[in-house]
């Protein structure tokens, strides 16, 4: 029986789980490109991070925002490595806690606090912007967890309307740890030599668009990405998001797994039979 992704070229854009998903679409039949378009900044080894997070120990906020389940339990996780623990769970019980979805919820519930609000949709940024506002934020100091998504209309109108927002940047993305793996990446983009490339973060999308730029190859990237010649596959919407402001609309899965994210693509494989690259 031919493997369901036999025949296809698959660019694999991600740094965090790339092994996992490289031997996944291995396993499927296809052969992978790697280039991993950033680099994410250990947690433990993130100073930043740990800065901000003792600023708001010595200034607590009065509304948090947790977008993350993952984002969420890594910060209260890294928090006990640097012995801050206790103060942040202290921090974070006093506060208005405030959920993007159920794993966001699920996160603070796990962690032995209570969400005052959550939003019904999963990871809905305008459904918690909207309450917040609704609620009102002038003068309120809010601490927003970031992971993956800058977010940055959502922080601008926070902003605008008088909070004092600080963000909570956890897994913070730095620049490609291997500039010639993602060169060859790029060239097979622009060579219509993959058939597809996988995104797993907005960071990764922005990696990639970024390095082009760089090398002056931006526009030919994004002419190959617009018209399908190679397809753009992102694992949901807060990671198709910046893709679709450049004007590449692609495919992704109902729900935001990796795992999904391949059977999405093996359903558009068997939808369009065997890939022509290769």
């Amino acid at each position: 029986m031919t493997a369901p992704l036999s025949g296809w070229r698959i660019g694999v854009t991600a740094d965090r789980r790339a092994d996992d998903q490289v031997d996944l679409l291995r396993r499927k039949g296809a052969e992978v490109v790697h280039g991993p378009t950033m680099r994410i900044v250990p947690l433990e080894d993130d100073a930043q991070l740990a800065e901000i997070t003792r600023g708001l120990l010595a200034d607590p906020p009065a509304v948090v925002v947790a977008t993350t389940g993952q984002g969420f339990r890594g910060w209260l996780e890294v928090a006990a490595s640097w012995g801050l623990a206790s103060g942040l769970h202290e921090v974070l019980a006093a506060a208005t806690l405030l959920a993007r979805g159920p794993k966001a919820r699920g996160a603070i519930r796990g962690a032995g606090l209570r969400e005052a609000w959550s939003a019904d949709e999963t990871e809905s940024s305008p459904e918690v912007l909207a309450h917040l506002l609704a609620e009102g934020v002038a003068g309120i100091r809010i601490a927003v967890q970031l992971h993956g998504d800058p977010m940055t209309d959502f922080l601008a109108t926070l902003r605008a309307e008088g909070a004092d927002v600080v963000t909570v940047p956890v897994y913070r993305w730095e620049p490609p740890p291997d500039l010639p793996a993602v060169d060859a990446l790029i060239d097979a983009i622009v060579e219509r030599d993959v058939d597809t490339v996988t995104f797993t973060s907005a960071p990764s999308v922005e990696g990639l668009v970024h390095r082009a730029e760089a090398r002056g190859l931006r526009e030919e990237v994004l002419a190959a990405l617009r018209s399908g010649d190679v397809l753009a596959c992102c694992v949901g919407p807060v990671t198709a998001a910046p893709l679709e402001r450049l004007g590449v609309v692609g495919i992704s899965p109902e729900r935001f797994r990796l795992g999904a994210m391949v059977k999405r693509l093996e359903e558009h494989a068997r939808s369009v039979g065997s890939a022509a690259g290769g």
